[in-house]
């Protein structure tokens, strides 16, 4: 049975991205947040919202727990078994990134990347927006909520459509190995104001992994929680250095050329 639709698959061919709602499953979500507030720092409290205002009190530059300024990157987790059944391996969220790529083309999750938090600003002046292209070698990012994301929350944001432009600003096609071009079409991109993907807990955004995103500014009253992962096909060592393709999509079976 297919999970994504016709205009989903277009959908994301033209603008990089797609957001589907309600895929999470609420018991892993729920077990997601209280295991992050289990690992919270002494600074905050789960009670008292205002204690989650940032920034950090004490920075930490331990990669698997990394907190500083609004940002917290909670890796610890990421391997474990229930994490990953989270999201990398959801059937629903693996079956879409399987339409998308290809079926049995996928590499297994080994981990996922882990919960990664924006601390609301507080009283913080609003600050600038920015894309940028991840630097890692993958093919489908997905992005998921473990709790609600209003708008102004700290959403994953995006440009859509730049992915297109920003394909063939590298010297590959997966590797981070930018063009002259990528500063041009990145400070191109930014004259626009991004979309923000906000949503509820559950929810989930699919990302080309050559798009211009960004991790919102978060402006409201709580703390944004999402889940990352990257999906990569079996063959990415030996295609990510080809050059990109006359045929972005060359890769991707489920997305017509």
């Amino acid at each position: 049975m297919a999970r994504l639709s016709a205009d989903d698959i277009e959908f994301f061919k033209e603008n990089g991205y797609l957001v589907k709602r309600g895929v999470l499953k609420p018991d892993l979500t729920e077990r997601a947040r209280n295991h992050l507030w289990e690992n919270a720092p002494a600074q905050l409290d789960r009670a008292d919202p205002d204690t989650w205002i940032g920034p950090f009190e004490e920075e930490n530059e331990d990669g698997a727990d990394r907190r500083g300024g609004y940002r917290w990157n909670f890796r610890r987790s990421g391997g474990e078994e229930w994490m990953i059944r989270l999201l990398a391996t959801d059937p629903d969220v693996y079956g879409m990134a399987e339409e998308l790529v290809g079926q049995g083309k996928l590499q297994e999750p080994k981990r996922i990347r882990g919960i990664y938090c924006t601390l609301p600003y507080g009283d913080a002046e609003e600050r600038p927006t920015g894309c940028h292209v991840d630097a890692h070698p993958f093919h489908l990012g997905v992005v998921g909520y473990i709790d609600d994301v209003p708008p102004g929350g700290g959403s994953f944001c995006v440009w859509p459509g730049s992915h297109k432009p920003f394909y063939g600003a590298f010297s590959s096609q997966y590797k981070y190995e930018p063009t002259d071009d990528y500063d041009v079409i990145r400070l191109e991109a930014n004259e626009a104001p991004p979309v923000e993907c906000h949503g509820k807990a559950g929810d989930i955004v699919f990302w080309h992994h050559r798009i211009g995103h960004m991790a919102g500014h978060n402006y409201s009253r709580q703390i944004r929680q999402a889940v990352l992962y990257d999906f990569r096909k079996l063959d990415l060592e030996e295609t990510q250095e080809e050059p990109p393709c006359d045929d972005m999509w060359r890769d991707w079976d489920g997305v017509p050329s």
